[in-house]
């Protein structure tokens, strides 16, 4: 892998779901207009996924409106793009789907499915945990590096800022029981004595 492919990598840091070519998709796209700001729905059938590495990523969607084809470009990880939501999912045997251009009517059907939520549930799971591991890994790298000192959580600060504490109070106490004492009346009449 070169360097420039793993910096791409790096980049892309939005979960996005698992596009393929024959996907009918959602596209929610945000455009702004002078100072307001608008969503707009693109939806689609799914002719291509750019080979392209980490950030690199698009697809192709295309519908068909009054009769015309219309396609756009959408870069996967986009910052623009604010939701994709796959709606339906096509038997297809071709990961370029270039002949849906001249098909019309009946002849542009595909056998296609509906997603049902319970995928789309166990899909959003699965990149939680994917994600979970992630954050996992990255912190077992940085555990792992010599030269970053581990910094004290706060449960330790606190523990040595108690513990000087409790040996101040130890030390204090015996100094109390040092104070000098009344002489005992043995030791009084003795000193009588002598005089």
């Amino acid at each position: 892998m070169s360097i420039l492919q793993e910096i791409q990598e790096m980049a892309v840091n939005k979960k996005t779901p698992d596009v393929k070519a024959g996907h009918t998709v959602r596209v929610h796209q945000r455009i702004t207009e002078g100072t307001k700001e608008r969503v707009q729905i693109f939806e689609g059938l799914v002719i291509k996924i750019n080979s392209g590495h980490g950030a690199d990523k698009s697809f192709t969607v295309r519908k068909v409106v009054d009769g015309i084809g219309v396609e756009k470009v959408f870069p996967l990880f986009s910052t623009t793009i604010s939701k994709i939501e796959i709606k339906k999912k096509s038997k297809i045997r071709r990961s370029k789907l270039y002949y849906m251009r001249d098909r019309s009517g009946k002849s542009a059907r595909l056998k296609e499915s509906f997603v049902k939520q319970q995928d789309q549930e166990v899909e959003s799971s699965v990149e939680e945990l994917a994600d979970q591991k992630a954050k996992e890994e990255a912190a077992e790298k940085v555990e792992a590096t010599p030269e970053v000192a581990p910094e004290a959580t706060t449960e330790e600060v606190k523990a040595e800022e108690a513990a000087p504490v409790e040996e101040a109070k130890t030390e204090e106490a015996p100094k109390e029981e040092e104070t000098p004492a009344e002489p005992a009346p043995e030791a009084e009449e003795a000193e009588e004595d002598k005089k």
